[in-house]
């Protein structure tokens, strides 16, 4: 008995390292939900912008609300509809920057030597999938953090405000967490 734990132990460790971190699949949970009282059509253009203020609650932790872009993803996304199209978009302002960082930046924003940045995967993936990734300029220029100690698809813009109003204009609807 204890045997055939050790090995189911051994291979639910080997499988929860062997998820691959660069699939969009592998960041949060999405339940289908069978009969909805409210029905979404997703045969249509879907435009969402996700506003994030803050950093993720400790340290080596992916932001929360990074991870819930990923899940909008997955949830509207169907290959099987004719034209379903889903757009995102993450306006990022506040301490969220710092985690926005590069590999090499958040180890020195947190002063441990070698630290990696947990949501640089997930900000790669969410790029692949064309979503914006926008930064506030204001908060990148009061939190003195240059472009190139951010991932390098982060877009700076002249600041949060006139970012939301420039996606409001093209459509895009405020999801603020």
């Amino acid at each position: 008995m204890k045997t055939n734990l050790l090995i189911l132990f051994l291979i639910a460790t080997v499988y929860s390292y062997s998820q691959n971190t660069t699939d969009l699949d592998y960041y949060g949970p999405v339940y289908e939900i069978s009969n909805p009282d409210f029905e979404t059509d997703l045969n249509r253009e879907i435009k969402a912008v996700f506003d994030v203020s803050t950093k993720a609650e400790k340290e080596g932790q992916l932001n929360k609300n990074f991870v819930t872009v990923a899940r909008f993803l997955r949830l509207h996304q169907k290959s099987n509809l004719k034209r379903n199209s889903v757009k995102a978009a993450l306006i990022v302002h506040g301490s969220a920057i710092f985690d926005l960082l590069s590999h090499s930046a958040y180890a020195e924003y947190h002063q441990k030597v070698d630290l990696i940045n947990p949501n640089y995967d997930l900000l790669t993936v969410l790029s692949e999938y064309d979503v914006d990734i926008i930064l506030c300029g204001q908060t990148s220029n009061h939190r003195s953090v240059d472009q190139q100690e951010l991932h390098p698809k982060v877009k700076i813009a002249l600041s949060a405000m006139s970012a939301h109003i420039t996606l409001d204009k093209n459509g895009y609807t405020l999801i603020n967490f």
